[in-house]
């Protein structure tokens, strides 16, 4: 519950979705959702907590904060933005949506009040698959989107009143997790880290013209990163890598940054890894056209 005046702290960087949810409260019940920016890369964890830390007002009552951002790949400090939160009796809401499967983290070492991840991202389970976790105290005071059964106020299943719902999606994320556990969570890091060095690594080094915007270190990263080409549109660089190339990227065009994520998976070869760097290479050299 959130009343007038109460404030929801969160960065620029999170994910719209989460952001109008909250924007849909400021219209309905008056509260506020306060934003402020953080350096893109960061790889410094005290100035991430106390950018957080320096944001808090009286009137703050709650923070949202992303474990990895949409956006770069940036791995956030979640557990020790919570211990400060903790310290301020503010609860922290983290998304978990590209974080979960991704790299190995425990949940209860992150020390947060809330977490929530969709599982058809890294985990590969169906659309429409997701987990939340809500600390056990509370549990009781945080309002299921459908309403359950007198009794179930204390219970985490009380979330899961949701109506009929085809099972069969439910059911396969089994089949996702044993996936996911054959692979072994720190080997698929490992995979995932080295296809983005590989082609990070490559592109910085051949032209200037290439901005990262990720950190490699892998404390603050993985899988996902943003690069960018200076002089050539985000948008326009996705629609030739998929129009002359059938490579699948997405354009990100902030206030502080823009380039195209990057984002290959358990599934990507090297040869499709050379064939990205090669058309890019090609793009920072010749512009953008015919191969």
């Amino acid at each position: 519950d959130l009343k007038s005046g109460d404030e929801v702290l969160t960065t620029d960087q999170d994910y719209p979705r989460m952001r109008n949810t909250f924007r849909q409260r400021e219209l309905r019940e008056g509260i506020k959702l306060r934003l402020f920016s953080i350096p893109v890369p960061t790889e410094d964890v005290n100035q991430i907590v106390s950018l957080f830390e320096e944001q808090i007002t009286p009137a703050t009552r709650l923070i949202l904060m992303s474990h990895m951002i949409n956006l770069t790949g940036q791995i956030l400090p979640v557990k020790q933005v919570t211990a400060m939160a903790r310290r301020h009796g503010i609860p922290v809401i983290v998304d978990g949506a590209h974080s979960f499967a991704h790299f190995p983290f425990k949940l209860s070492d992150l020390g947060c009040d809330y977490f929530g991840t969709s599982l058809h991202k890294w985990l590969f389970a169906p659309h429409g698959t997701g987990l939340l976790y809500v600390r056990r105290e509370k549990i009781k005071d945080l309002w299921p989107m459908m309403a359950a059964p007198e009794g179930m106020e204390d219970d985490i299943r009380k979330f899961e009143e949701i109506g009929t719902h085809p099972v069969g999606l439910k059911v396969a994320i089994g089949e996702a997790l044993t996936f996911h556990q054959n692979l072994g969570d720190e080997r698929k890091a490992q995979r995932l880290r080295y296809l983005r060095d590989t082609w990070a690594n490559r592109l910085t080094a051949a032209s200037d013209r290439f901005i990262l915007h990720t950190s490699l270190k892998p404390e603050f990263s993985c899988g996902l990163a943003t690069v960018g080409i200076d002089g050539i549109e985000p948008a326009e660089l996705q629609q030739w890598l998929w129009g002359e190339h059938k490579i699948f990227t997405t354009p990100i065009t902030t206030e502080q940054f823009e380039g195209i994520r990057v984002t290959p998976s358990v599934y990507s070869t090297m040869e499709e890894i050379d064939r990205f760097c090669s058309a890019m290479e090609h793009a920072a050299r010749h512009g953008i056209g015919p191969a």
